[in-house]
């Protein structure tokens, strides 16, 4: 367990001695990596003073992954989100494919995920009637019906929009980042960042299952309670408010995000010091060091 430490700050906080011998007993061999499962999370932003604001989620404390920490919506690949008869506006499958450094099955499985999730957790659909419009508003006791009716598994995200008339607005989609988790952890994922604009009209939920408050946050707002200690963050999240809040507006987020390479990020334990840390991709560094000097 060596390498370079992170930038002071945030980013640095030293590792629970529990995750420390966990990162011991996988390096010694104890023990296998758990495989990782494919999920897709989604940046919901909205307009602020100067800033995006974020939309984000308290998850439950039993929770077996994250509980208790602030995530943005998102989940796992369900296997009927390969379904390659699910209507479809926006970039090619092949297109994602090659932003999100996957085959196309496993990218049209990854987008639909995270329009499916962000429904099912927000209340936010990034869908229309036609390759130009969106839901205006998912609000009725209708659309409440088919959002557990999705969450529970009862109902597919195919046969969902095609009962409404609906095709997926992939194209309201930007691709951001990509985290694996380390491999001492035992639950492991291999999850896909997107970006994306509240649409005009929608409104979030005030809660979701899985969750015990929802919050929307200017991102500066949403660092200075994670640095506070006031709101839990896992890196990840952290470090993504932290982009987001080098752009004006959610406007600017997405243009930035057609710019960038996707590639999967898989922090590990290192030195710093007497202490062990998280490492982070050394993009980063930068914003780090502004941030905390």
């Amino acid at each position: 367990m060596t390498g370079t430490p992170p930038a002071k700050g945030f980013a640095r906080i030293p590792l629970p001695q529990s995750l420390v011998d966990q990162a011991r007993a996988h390096q010694d061999g104890t023990t296998v990596p758990a495989e990782p499962r494919n999920a897709a999370t989604v940046v919901l932003m909205r307009g602020g003073s100067g800033e995006p604001e974020v939309y984000l989620l308290r998850r439950q404390k039993v929770m077996a992954f994250a509980g208790g920490m602030a995530v943005f919506p998102g989940g796992g690949v369900d296997p009927r989100d390969f379904d390659s008869s699910v209507a479809w506006a926006g970039p090619a499958p092949a297109d994602w494919a090659e932003r999100l450094g996957v085959e196309e099955e496993l990218a049209r499985a990854i987008v639909c995920a995270a329009v499916r999730e962000t429904f099912e957790e927000s209340g936010v659909l990034l869908a229309g009637d036609s390759a130009t419009t969106v839901v205006a508003d998912t609000t009725g006791a209708d659309w409440e019906a088919d959002r557990e009716a999705l969450e529970s598994r009862d109902l597919s995200m195919t046969d969902f929009l095609t009962r409404r008339g609906l095709v997926l607005r992939t194209d309201l989609l930007g691709a951001w980042s990509g985290w694996l988790t380390p491999t001492f952890e035992p639950r492991r994922y291999r999850t896909w960042f997107f970006v994306a604009a509240l649409p005009e009209g929608q409104v979030t939920r005030d809660v979701s299952t899985e969750s015990t408050e929802v919050l929307w946050l200017p991102a500066s707002e949403a660092l200075r309670q994670a640095e506070s200690g006031e709101l839990m963050m896992l890196p990840p999240t952290y470090l993504t408010c932290l982009e987001v809040l080098q752009h004006a507006d959610p406007g600017e987020v997405l243009a930035a995000a057609r710019e960038r390479d996707v590639s999967m990020f898989t922090p590990e334990v290192v030195a710093d010091g007497d202490e062990f840390v998280l490492s982070r991709p050394p993009h980063l560094d930068p914003l780090l060091q502004e941030r905390f000097g």
